[in-house]
């Protein structure tokens, strides 16, 4: 029987509440016997990735309190009724079923008479045989010419997971022969962003994928009609270079406005929706379907990876509760996500939405008003272009912000160059294993101002290279990581009520229905 119990009603709560956080981890990672450490916490992923919490400030009094936290909370057994369908998401009353879009973890899911693991493989199949005759030329433009390019509307999750993913495996693709197609994405409702990405397009030669999962998505629809006239004006029919994405409810489902349409549902949320084919359509159409079959395939492995009840041979269920410690007994309001691969210069941004967005909530899964902290604040670039940046606040700063980097040993493009008796790619990672040490052992000066004073923590997941695999898997972490957080917190990960105020307070100001404050704002950006 499982229980939806308050965090600080648990007895682990209690125990770690009390608990001496006198450990100083660089004394620890100052030893000689350090090596050990860092060799010893850590735990294997799939698809050739590790998770290394060796630089983490926790030690086998803190890993066993957690292990009894996992237990007491049920982190498993809630994972366990997720998959097989069970109502998790208790503000919208519906099932949480993104896991099921990558391959089945437990019992079939019937949902309004619907085999929904069976839904889902069925739009992999239909988005595999669409890209399929794109890339062979037996769907074209009214001209008989091959498509060039695809382009993905969408806002939110419909485009911050997909545009991460595509740009983490483009040069991966282009150097392993999987390049079929140029992807290109239009998000913003500022009209700059349509007109420069179609400023630069081949719009001839582009297919266009709407996304929209009820259809009336503002954003999305005012962003279409952007790209409408543009396709008009070049006396092109509009309906010849557009797909849709959406449920099989909206009016986009079955409109000749668009060449084919593929579906999700309101069982998967928008920044949960990467494996679905709010994912699949784009790399499909700009890698071919095998490599989003492997993305797929990465994803499962490490959903299955989260299932195990061992702490720490569970890397997500691991990671989270590392993360709950430092948020709720340590005191760190935020992380930082550092992926030293300019491949993932577009994941931590994603990462902000599905964390951030998923458990920045204030009310238990009933509505109840909670009084301990829950989701961080997630931020994050590039090594090594965050060095150069925001590091100086992370090495000096008041605030003590954990770190959670992510490194690969080989490089996508398997090109390199030696300098100074190095190549790139080994000063990048010289870098990773630098900064890890740099900010938990820290430097003593006597001069202030040069001062470091260490224990700043971090992780690490390291893999040997990003391929569809390994992207899968990493982005399966996050999303698990994310779940067993909420499940500790005891509030709904699934659904984002924050995000509509601001909509319908906008809907007032475009009906002209306004007074006081809302007035005067608007009148000051001229609306």
């Amino acid at each position: 029987m499982i229980s939806w119990n308050n965090f600080d009603t648990l007895k682990a709560y209690k125990k770690l509440e009390e608990m001496d956080k006198t450990f100083s981890l660089k004394d620890e990672m100052s030893k000689a016997s350090a090596g050990d450490r860092v060799a010893n916490y850590s735990c294997r992923m799939s698809s050739g990735l590790t998770y290394n919490y060796g630089s983490k400030a926790v030690d086998e009094k803190v890993l066993e309190a957690l292990k009894e936290l996992a237990s007491e909370a049920q982190l498993v057994e809630k994972f366990e009724a997720l998959y097989n369908g069970e109502v998790i998401n208790t503000g919208e009353k519906r099932r949480v079923l993104h896991q099921l879009t990558r391959g089945q973890l437990g019992n079939d899911v019937i949902a309004d008479g619907v085999n929904k693991r069976a839904f889902y493989a069925e739009q992999v199949e239909k988005i595999k045989a669409f890209a399929n005759k794109v890339h062979a030329g037996e769907i074209t433009n009214a001209k008989g010419e091959k498509f060039t390019t695809v382009c993905q509307i969408g806002i939110g999750g419909s485009d911050l997971g997909p545009r991460a993913m595509y740009l983490a495996l483009e040069n991966w693709a282009k150097v392993n022969g999987f390049f079929k197609m140029n992807a290109k994405f239009i998000s913003n409702v500022d009209p700059d962003d349509a007109a420069s990405v179609l400023y630069d397009m081949d719009v001839e030669h582009t297919i266009f994928i709407l996304v929209s999962k009820s259809g009336t998505t503002l954003e999305t629809l005012t962003n279409e009609s952007f790209v409408k006239d543009a396709l008009k004006n070049r006396g092109l029919d509009p309906a010849k270079h557009m797909i849709a994405v959406t449920s099989e409810t909206s009016p986009l489902a079955k409109s000749a406005d668009y060449l084919a349409a593929f579906f999700m549902d309101d069982f998967i949320g928008g920044r949960y929706s990467s494996t679905s084919a709010v994912g699949g359509a784009v790399l499909s159409l700009a890698f071919g379907p095998e490599i989003n079959e492997r993305f797929l395939a990465g994803a499962k492995a490490e959903d299955q990876n989260a299932k195990e009840k061992d702490l720490l041979k569970n890397p997500a269920m691991l990671d989270a509760l590392i993360g709950v410690y430092e948020r709720n007994f340590l005191g760190y309001p935020s992380t930082a996500v550092l992926p030293y691969s300019q491949a993932l210069s577009r994941f931590p941004a994603h990462l902000q939405q599905l964390d951030m967005e998923s458990n920045g909530k204030s009310v238990n899964r009933f509505g109840e008003v909670i009084n301990y902290k829950t989701g961080p604040v997630i931020f994050g670039e590039p090594g090594t272009n965050g060095q150069h940046s925001f590091y100086q606040l992370l090495h000096q700063g008041t605030d003590i912000i954990p770190l959670q980097f992510i490194g690969f040993k080989e490089t996508q493009m398997e090109t390199d160059v030696n300098i100074q008796g190095s190549t790139s790619r080994e000063k990048l990672s010289a870098n990773v294993a630098a900064q890890i040490v740099a900010f938990a052992c820290g430097k003593n000066d006597e001069n202030p101002n040069k001062v470091f004073e260490g224990n700043r923590p971090s992780s690490i997941i390291v893999g040997d290279k990003l391929t569809p695999e390994a992207l899968g898997a990493l982005l399966a972490h996050f999303e698990n990581k994310v779940m067993f957080q909420g499940f500790v917190w005891n509030i709904n990960s699934f659904d984002q009520e924050g995000v509509q105020l601001g909509k319908v307070l906008a809907k007032k100001v475009l009906a002209g229905d306004t007074t006081g404050a809302l007035k005067a704002y608007a009148s000051l950006l001229n609306v």
